[in-house]
């Protein structure tokens, strides 16, 4: 990568919480950075952060046809797939259909839609495609409907694309990262408050409970050293505020 040509490097849902974090943190690592998000207004102040080095594109990260048209725009070395919907934060039995699949019908959609088109361009060899899954994916989450089943399947989906890329010697690189639940982000702090109510405590306590909060820089530092080589051979990893952790191949 030079000062003259910039790797580029796409970010979905990039407008706020860890996507923006890792936007910042590519910009930072020399990336020219094309962030995705239906916020405008949130993209335009990102813009102004990181000038020239951010573009903005307001899109429907679960179109299909957005997802082709800006893969083969910007041809991206680094794919970031973290656009993804807020559950509906109730237990299983409050749910509808339509509030318990909704995580189904963004975030698992659009991992699809952007997963296969990186299959199919194809990326050049020796990109990377960081889905962005939930540590829910592997602790469940009573009170999120269909979240951790979605999230779960993004881990699959991820590891199948990984396989794809294997037999056609395609040279992509696919790795699911699992974040914990976090307070950082405003999903997640829906979360935590409802979780911290669920257990009777305040949300003061069970923030203290997690640990070492994940906040967005740790995201994008988690990214830039999944770029420069950390957990190379991991085709999942769990993202906690403490950094990074590989974990074993779903199953």
């Amino acid at each position: 990568m030079t000062a003259t040509q910039p790797k580029t490097a796409l970010v979905t849902g990039a407008s706020r919480g860890l996507g923006r974090g890792i936007a910042i943190a590519l910009a930072g690592a020399g990336y020219r950075v094309v962030g995705v998000a239906r916020d405008q207004g949130a993209l335009a102040e990102l813009h102004a952060e990181l000038g020239e080095a951010f573009t903005p594109v307001k899109a429907d990260a679960t179109d299909p046809v957005a997802a082709g048209e800006l893969i083969d725009a910007y041809r991206p070395a680094v794919l970031v797939l973290n656009a993804g919907a807020p559950p509906l934060p109730r237990p299983l039995h409050r749910h509808t259909w339509e509030t318990f699949s909704r995580n189904w019908e963004v975030d698992v959609k659009h991992a699809f839609h952007w997963t296969r088109e990186a299959l199919l361009a194809p990326l050049d060899p020796g990109s990377t495609v960081i889905a962005l899954s939930s540590g829910a994916a592997v602790k469940g989450s009573p009170l999120s409907g269909g979240y951790a089943g979605a999230k779960s399947t993004i881990r699959w989906l991820t590891s199948y694309a990984a396989d794809e890329s294997r037999r056609a010697n395609l040279g992509i690189r696919f790795v699911a990262v699992l974040p914990q639940i976090t307070p950082e982000t405003e999903l997640g702090a829906q979360a935590v408050a409802a979780y911290a109510a669920r257990g009777g405590i305040s949300v003061a306590e069970y923030r203290e409970n997690l640990g070492q909060v994940l906040a967005p820089e740790h995201a994008g530092k988690a990214v830039t050293d999944l770029l420069a080589g950390a957990a190379a051979e991991a085709g999942s990893v769990l993202l906690t505020g403490a950094g990074l952790t590989p974990l074993p191949e779903p199953n």
